[in-house]
């Protein structure tokens, strides 16, 4: 027996269902719950420059502590640290999500130095799950630089910027990205499972100044763009669902160099004609290091002015969660407070109404995240709340079938 179903079993026997049987009604609408995945928990020896110990970023989370009175560290799983590249273990995280009501996950990709990078956890976990037709799925390119901050010995220098040393470029040239944008397109696009609005897949860009800076400019960037949706149609889909993950609104050029004529982020979304537009994190549009609820009314009234002035459909993005002390030592940066399972529920309640007052091609809620534990933003069960943010999750918008 492997240490996955030993684990299950030792759950069992300690009266911990790790797949709780549903209790809440499906509500008779049905939205659209993504939740971001960041597929480092497996082993990988291109991550080993990070975690020496071959099990992913498992062995920054074991390593977390408190680093003041009350600081609520480490937050541990209560499924443990399992290898989320194992399709036995996908198929418990795919039964635990469709039971409380999300389903779709959106993966973290990467590309770095011409090659994929945590590439298995959707490889071989996901997409060799027996159940994964109960989720759908999609790629976010998470395209931005790699510096230290994933390397627990050297995370404090590079967070205060003491160590600014680049591991990997996230911006890549003409070429790469139509090498890399047709391994989207052959491998991912395909799937029965892959999410797609009005038949159309739907492809998210993480960073814009490098996807941009990698091209070459903006105009460059629109050609490539232009490219990329001709190929997806020759593969015989309708179009592509391009989707942006914005960062906080600016009159600033996006390169914060004069001269450049880049624009602000808005310029620059509707020159390359993104169809669609959500966020990653709370952190990257408003202030988190407060209380949960003071967050969530910055972050309604942010939902609300992108719904009115930018033409892309916006998808209401909820965050679980932030601190990301358990990523080093020393380094204090904000930490969320109050944000209990209740109050995510609140939040979610008040997405589920943005949704419902601005309909569209989809009901979509994006959520950060399904296993951020470094970053404390995740909805996978945890020995504090136990399934607590799952339920949150199924109070409001039902189990899936």
């Amino acid at each position: 027996m492997n240490k996955t179903l030993l684990l299950i079993a030792a759950l069992a026997l300690a009266g911990i269902n790790p797949l709780p049987a549903e209790t809440a009604p499906a509500t008779n609408k049905t939205y659209d719950i993504a939740a971001f995945v960041w597929p480092s928990y497996h082993p990988d020896d291109r991550a080993k420059i990070f975690w020496p110990d071959g099990i992913g970023e498992w062995q920054t989370v074991m390593s977390s502590k408190p680093r003041f009175a009350g600081h609520d560290q480490p937050r541990v799983p209560l499924w443990g640290c399992v290898d989320e590249s194992d399709p036995r273990v996908m198929e418990m995280q795919i039964a635990a999500a469709a039971d409380h009501g999300v389903n779709v996950f959106i993966y973290d990709w990467y590309w770095y130095d011409r090659l994929p990078f945590l590439e298995a956890c959707l490889n071989n976990g996901f997409l060799k799950a027996t159940n994964s037709s109960r989720m759908k799925f999609y790629l976010m390119w998470a395209n931005h630089d790699v510096g230290l901050n994933w390397d627990k010995r050297n995370a404090d220098a590079a967070l205060t910027k003491k160590n600014k040393a680049l591991i990997w470029k996230g911006s890549v040239d003409r070429a790469e990205f139509e090498k890399i944008a047709h391994r989207w397109i052959e491998k991912y696009f395909p799937q029965p499972t892959y999410y797609k609005i009005n038949g159309k897949p739907v492809f998210m860009l993480y960073d814009l100044n490098k996807f941009i800076e990698g091209l070459g400019g903006i105009d460059q960037a629109r050609d490539a763009l232009a490219w990329f949706r001709a190929e997806v149609k020759k593969a015989g889909f309708p179009g592509v669902e391009l989707q942006l993950s914005l960062r906080k609104d600016s009159k600033q050029s996006l390169s914060g160099v004069a001269g450049d004529n880049l624009g602000t982020q808005k310029d620059a979304v509707e020159k390359l004609g993104f169809d669609s537009l959500t966020h990653y994190q709370f952190c990257h549009f408003v202030d988190v290091n407060r209380d949960y609820n003071a967050i969530m009314k910055d972050v309604v009234r942010d939902w609300n002015a992108i719904a009115t002035n930018y033409t892309a459909k916006y998808y209401p993005h909820v965050s679980v969660g932030w601190d990301n002390s358990p990523r080093s030592y020393d380094y204090k940066g904000a930490i969320m407070k109050n944000n209990t399972p209740a109050n995510f529920e609140a939040a979610l309640r008040q997405a589920k109404a943005f949704v419902d007052a601005h309909p569209g091609p989809a009901p979509l809620i994006t959520i950060n995240s399904w296993n951020e534990w470094t970053e404390t933003s995740y909805l996978e069960p945890d020995t504090k709340y136990r399934y607590g943010y799952l339920e949150a999750v199924r109070n409001v918008f039902g189990p899936r079938p």
